[in-house]
């Protein structure tokens, strides 16, 4: 029985047998490890990958070259996201290669046939996507703003490319759309170079100009209008606005102007994966011109023809991270390198704005003075002195002007409040002498936020028994009274008026045109409707008194942007200041002369050797690091170094601004100084130094910021 039941399987055994080894012929041949690639071949033609990178440490910022395994040599193409072994030791080679090493994110900028290294290369871990998210032009780019602030080329790529989302690269982009034609002059015929700045955009010139902007709610159409001038002729455009409000303004304009398809929104609101798919969109040349916030300076506009900014003056165009660039500054990088037009616009002037028309670069786009006072309200002042004395301002801070402004205003239509701060009572002073009220253990600043018990802003004890150093009060005052208590002041003075408010944790973007009372903290001021008939700007003097080279222009920016929101003179809009009227931002607001101001600020800054004249960098860290920085750099001869000088200490637990040290640390801050010229060799000497200090290991705290915008 069992023979008979063994000879069937004995039968069928050499056919198993033989269909095995048919099957281990056929076979492919197994793939090398992933990541290592142990023995794998290498591409026959460019084996040789020259990688940027994500390490933004100075002493590493240069090429790192890898070798191109034959299984990526497709994928493994100029642009795209790779990853690479970094770290690994000339102790870790097996069979000629270089291997171990912790592995990293980086772009591949190049294909060579043999490497500038003699030693043994690792090879590229993986391709993450076949996309190509880097040009030749981007990469460029980012290596001139890298070298402008003194910082790496990974960091600046950080900002420029945004995170992958496979989703977006998977989904293609459309079809791009024949150029329009372009659009009539409209609103620009008010300026006296605005029709030829719009026909020289339609004809392929690259003009450059300093754009003043009339008050109104035309600025955004008259950008949608350049742009649509800049895609008749066949080449990009990309504007760069400060936030979201006034990118959906734009946004819209130019959907009237040119029809939808047209143009991509790169912002924040929309998400990572709509604006990857944006980004992805306007990268592959599907679309032309692009509107977005600080990020979008970056944005891989093709055949670049026109770039503009808006505002250049508001803060939010500063980058925080490192190595912390502006956009106006690398927006005027693009323009030389692609060498294409320029257009910077505000309803203010910055003094760098005023400085390139000066210096011939750019050309002057302004109204004529006919112009201004048809679409300018009328601005009407009040002294601190005459507050003080004014019975009318006891029940909410407003002289008898303020109190008729408003009253006529609300007749007709909304009117505008703007504080310099938000909250209910930030600051304190004495009520008869004005002394600020500080705490007898820290000197920090009394508050009473909430109307709740008076205390310290920075250690937090109480101060229930205070009084005044200098006459002996025991009474206080608002110093900068915040924007809810002046809403509960007006709304208790004007019962019958609804009162809104817009601030940092909530910001309105339009009112109706119905009376109200609308209360903001400068840059939050929403739209209304048809215009405001009024606006009252309260605490000038906050504004103005602040310890910064910049106070008067930024106070004279924030306040042209408030009024510039209200209706023009014709229809009966005005505009009361309570502030000095023989301060020179009051009488450049008075005359609505914002060019004229900054003119004159950039002659008296020529005189002082300060920015934008000159060129500054701002070294700040523990003292004897920042002593030893700058004498191990080599600074240009004309070079000079103002301070150092201790920065305020941070309490724990308290809040922190960027570049703040970190709490409870004492830091000094140095700036150091050259004449225009040598900017670029300042901005080399201190990364050649700071590199040199991170080279011989450990941490570096020192920081180092080029062109700050603060510097007190």
């Amino acid at each position: 029985m069992s023979s008979e039941k063994e000879s069937p399987g004995a039968a069928h055994e050499p056919e198993q047998l033989a269909l095995i080894r048919e099957t281990v012929r056929t076979a492919k041949v197994p793939r090398a490890k992933p990541r290592t690639w142990r023995g794998a071949a290498l591409a026959k033609e460019l084996p040789v990958a020259r990688v940027v990178v994500n390490k933004g440490s100075l002493h590493l910022d240069q090429f790192f070259d890898y070798a191109v395994p034959e299984e990526l040599d497709e994928a493994a193409q100029p642009g795209v996201r790779v990853r690479v072994r970094f770290g690994a030791g000339a102790h870790q080679v097996k069979n000629g290669r270089r291997e171990g090493g912790r592995l990293i994110d980086g772009f591949l900028v190049e294909r060579r046939a043999t490497s500038d290294y003699s030693g043994p290369l690792a090879a590229l871990a993986d391709v993450v996507s076949p996309e190509p998210v880097l040009g030749p032009e981007q990469l460029g780019l980012a290596r001139a703003v890298a070298d402008r602030y003194a910082g790496s080329l990974a960091d600046v790529l950080q900002l420029a490319v945004p995170p992958r989302s496979a989703r977006a690269e998977g989904r293609p982009s459309p079809e791009p759309l024949p150029p329009p034609a372009a659009p009539e002059p409209a609103s620009w015929t008010r300026y006296e170079r605005g029709p030829a700045f719009l026909d020289s955009l339609a004809r392929g010139g690259t003009p450059r100009a300093v754009w003043n902007a009339l008050p109104g709610p035309h600025w955004a159409e008259e950008i949608a209008r350049a742009v649509g001038a800049t895609l008749a002729s066949g080449r990009g455009a990309l504007v760069v606005v400060p936030d979201g409000r006034a990118a959906d303004r734009v946004d819209a304009a130019l959907t009237a102007v040119l029809g939808e398809g047209r143009h991509a929104l790169l912002t924040a609101d929309a998400g990572p994966e709509k604006r990857y798919a944006q980004w992805l969109a306007v990268r592959r040349g599907a679309v032309r011109a692009v509107v977005g916030t600080r990020a979008a300076m970056f944005a891989p506009v093709r055949d670049l023809g026109l770039v503009a900014l808006w505002d250049d003056g508001d803060g939010s165009h500063s980058e925080p991270h490192a190595p912390q660039p502006h956009a106006r500054e690398v927006l005027l990088l693009r323009a030389a390198h692609d060498r294409c037009a320029f257009l910077l616009g505000s309803t203010a002037c910055t003094v760098e704005a005023a400085q390139l028309v000066e210096s011939g670069w750019a050309k002057g786009l302004f109204a004529g003075r006919d112009q201004v006072r048809r679409a300018a309200p009328l601005i009407r002042t009040v002294g601190d002195g005459e507050l003080a004395r004014d019975e009318a301002a006891r029940a909410a801070r407003l002289p008898s002007l303020a109190w008729q402004t408003v009253r006529e205003g609300l007749r007709t239509g909304p009117v505008l409040v703007q504080v310099p701060r938000r909250g209910y009572v930030p600051r304190l002073a004495c009520e008869r002498c004005r002394t600020p009220a500080r705490c007898r253990h820290c000197a920090g600043p009394l508050e009473a936020p909430e109307q709740q018990e008076l205390h310290c802003g920075w250690c937090g004890r109480g101060a229930g028994d205070w009084h005044c150093v200098e006459c002996g009060s025991t009474r206080l005052r608002a110093q900068i009274v915040g924007a809810r208590r002046t809403a509960e002041e007006l709304g208790r003075a004007f019962p019958a008026v609804p009162v809104r408010t817009s601030g940092r944790d909530h910001v309105l973007d339009t009112v109706p045109g119905r009376p109200a009372l609308v209360v903001s903290t400068p840059g939050a001021e929403p739209a209304a409707e048809g215009g405001y008939a009024a606006a009252l700007l309260l605490d000038g003097w906050a504004m103005l008194g602040r310890p910064d080279l910049r106070a008067g222009e930024e106070a004279l920016r924030r306040w042209i942007d408030a009024a510039s929101l209200v209706r023009g003179q014709p229809e009966g809009g005005t505009v009361v200041v309570v502030a000095e009227p023989t301060l020179r931002p009051v009488q450049a607001l008075v005359r609505w002369d914002p060019v004229g101001h900054a003119q004159r600020e950039l002659a008296e800054r020529a005189e002082l050797g300060f920015p934008p004249v000159s060129r500054m960098a701002a070294v700040t860290g523990p003292p004897e690091a920042v002593e030893g920085l700058l004498a191990a750099a080599g600074l240009p001869s004309d070079a000079e170094i103002l301070g150092p000088v201790p920065l305020p200490v941070v309490r724990p637990g308290g809040p922190r601004r960027p570049g703040d040290p970190p709490p409870g640390e004492q830091w000094e801050r140095a700036l150091v100084r050259v004449p225009p010229g040598s900017g670029a060799a300042l901005a080399a000497a201190l990364k050649q130094a700071r590199a040199a200090r991170l080279t011989r290991g450990g941490g570096d705290p020192v920081r180092i910021r080029v062109d700050p915008p603060d510097i007190g």
